[in-house]
């Protein structure tokens, strides 16, 4: 059990199962891949997210934490509810395909 939030972590999300591996991942496999694979992820994440100045920080290798510069942050269960709950911090639908933000991300 999660001391901080008390729940029980049971599975991994399949956005933290490697490519490769067709079998389910069990929580303490492989633990340093994983975490250091969830680690990159979240730098990803962020060099998308920095465009709407929010941050992910990865926490304790079973949940993020979505932050903006107001103070407002969100516990962020697994990386397919990322984007929803950025557009619940942000007030407004983020689009993946805006022309700015692919142009911020070529120039990185």
């Amino acid at each position: 059990m999660c001391v901080l939030c008390g729940e029980f972590v049971m599975q991994v999300h399949w956005t933290d199962q490697a490519s490769d591996d067709s079998s389910q991942v069990i929580v303490g496999d492989q633990q340093r891949d994983r975490q250091r694979t969830r680690i990159h992820r979240t730098t990803l994440c962020n060099e998308i997210l920095r465009f709407y100045q929010l941050t992910l920080e990865e926490w304790n290798g079973s949940k993020f934490i979505l932050r903006d510069p107001k103070g407002n942050q969100e516990i962020v269960h697994d990386l397919g509810t990322l984007w929803y709950t950025a557009e619940k911090i942000l007030g407004y639908a983020i689009d993946p395909l805006d022309p700015y933000l692919l142009q911020k991300l070529q120039n990185k």
